[in-house]
């Protein structure tokens, strides 16, 4: 089960060009933002990778909105976990409990994935939040971290098992999220 204080957010490259060519990209840039969002309401930490900004662009407007204020992490190595500068970001939030949510899932996501769960992070793969340029890719990537143990869950599904329950005081402005 996930916890508030144990839980951090990873935004993975959502840039440029190469978002606006993901299978179902309305999904991916909704849930995405509902997951943004619901981290801000609940006080859970964002990192925010981009990957070669100067060759595919900065992170789309709309997700971009959401994350002023935060400085994003640009990276080379398609896993995250293969850039120092966001190790130490990570190491720094001191939670062991990581979402996922971004694009290529079938390149940085499922990379990333992997190097957290060596790194014995409890992680979650956020499914209608991630995207490949193919919805074949994006199948066959989730299907294999599924296999290699990692948990996938839906955007709606990772935020009431975040607050647990009605009574939560977050509750309201979190199910307005999904409404």
């Amino acid at each position: 089960m996930l916890e508030i204080d144990q839980c951090c957010l990873v935004v993975v490259d959502i840039q440029g060009k190469l978002a606006q060519l993901m299978a179902d990209k309305e999904t991916l840039f909704q849930n995405a933002r509902i997951l943004i969002q619901a981290a801000k309401i609940l006080e859970i930490p964002i990192l925010w990778c981009q990957q070669a900004p100067q060759a595919l662009g900065p992170t789309v407007p709309e997700i971009a909105e959401l994350l002023s204020g935060i400085e994003p992490i640009d990276k080379a190595s398609f896993s995250c976990v293969g850039h120092e500068p966001f190790n130490i970001q990570l190491d720094a939030l001191a939670r062991r409990q990581v979402l996922l949510c971004g694009i290529e899932t079938h390149v940085c996501i499922y990379q990333t994935a992997m190097d957290l769960m060596w790194e014995d992070y409890d992680l979650t793969v956020v499914a209608d939040a991630v995207s490949s340029r193919t919805a074949e890719n994006k199948r066959i990537a989730l299907e294999r971290m599924a296999f290699e143990g990692v948990p996938i869950a839906s955007a709606e599904m990772v935020l009431f098992d975040l607050i647990k329950t009605a009574e939560h005081p977050q509750f309201k402005p979190i199910a307005r999220l999904v409404k």
